[in-house]
């Protein structure tokens, strides 16, 4: 019977702060636990400042995976962080890409990372994601040397094509694994037949030689998207991703009145929606396996973790800052003084 990844998207840098997103370091540990019993085998970490907005703060990153491995010692969930936490830093300066890359460079038990493999516009009025190619080949370098697996988000068809440069040029290495993002303005649609372009793409350029054979694929849609592009997912052998950093509404009442979305609910409907229709949900053993990750050494990893001081995360920060001239840490918002 074939196996399906459920990936739980947390929290989110943008989803706005009063939905049900946990935003604490605790909050996001004991969530990712509650998913991972109701079939989630990946999370997809942001972190929240103290007020509530999305943060690079390698110190977050930190107490989260700490938090989780060692006081949730049963869960063997995987581990996959953002490198886009923030748009105050997704700006291509030298060094907001040195802090979207903090934690990846100095967090042990951080598993996958995700690769946007290029820049979009948000919407209207919106921003622009910038993801140069040289921040990119940086970010592919740096996960290398790390042992931490890319996942590349996809949102538009050159994405796609961008991630096989990147892949024939040895910044990143096969297996590769790509998340289909559906549904920002300035990307591909969240519906069935956009799925099916990047889907018959993909194909294509593997037929080709572009891309490796070796690529697993999950995806999802953003808002009322997300249902489609999840059963349209399903019937196409993918994987799934489903939580609050995506979607806040989990249905309607008869009378048309929104019943509001939490992570739990998302994930146990995606664990249902894939027993229905005849697989079953992959484990996290089975998702480290399907995904080209090694087995979890959980002593291992609460050990590195134990190792990690605070104030040599604080030190790395303050590195940045001063190399580059960068004020970010030093914000009200980021839980700096005034």
């Amino acid at each position: 019977m074939a196996k399906t990844i459920i990936t739980a998207a947390l929290t989110g840098a943008i989803t706005p702060h009063g939905y049900d997103v946990p935003e604490t370091p605790e909050a996001i540990a004991a969530c990712a636990y509650e998913c991972w019993k109701a079939g989630a085998s990946v999370v997809h970490l942001h972190m929240r400042d103290d007020q509530g907005a999305g943060v690079m703060d390698p110190v977050k990153f930190y107490q989260t995976i700490s938090i989780l491995r060692n006081q949730y010692p049963d869960c063997d969930v995987i581990v996959n962080c953002t490198s886009s936490g923030d748009n105050r830093v997704s700006d291509d300066s030298p060094y907001g890409n040195a802090v979207r890359v903090l934690h990846h460079a100095n967090v042990p038990g951080i598993e996958m990372g995700t690769f946007d493999a290029g820049s979009f516009n948000w919407g209207i009025p919106g921003g622009v994601f910038h993801n140069s190619p040289k921040m990119l080949c940086d970010l592919g370098t740096l996960y290398q040397e790390k042992n931490i697996k890319p996942e590349f988000e996809i949102f538009d068809l050159g994405m796609l094509r961008a991630v096989g440069v990147y892949w024939k040029k040895g910044f990143v290495k096969a297996p590769l694994h790509f998340q289909f993002c559906l549904g920002v303005v300035g990307g591909l649609a969240a519906t069935p037949h956009d799925l099916q372009l990047l889907l018959d793409e993909m194909e294509l350029m593997q037929k080709r030689g572009d891309l490796p054979a070796e690529c697993t694929w999950s995806a999802f849609g953003i808002g009322k998207g997300h249902l489609p592009v999840m059963f349209a997912a399903l019937a196409k052998n993918g994987n799934i991703r489903v939580g609050m950093e995506d979607n806040v509404v989990y249905g309607r009442t008869a009378d048309g009145k929104k019943i509001m979305a939490t992570n739990l609910l998302l994930v146990e409907r995606a664990a249902n929606a894939i027993k229905a229709y005849g697989n079953e949900v992959a484990t996290p053993a089975e998702a480290r396996e399907m995904l080209g990750l090694k087995p979890l050494d959980h002593e291992a990893v609460c050990a590195a973790l134990d190792a990690v001081k605070v104030e040599d995360l604080e030190a790395a920060k303050q590195a940045v800052a001063d190399e580059f001239g960068g004020p970010y840490f030093a914000a009200t918002s980021m839980g700096g003084k005034k």
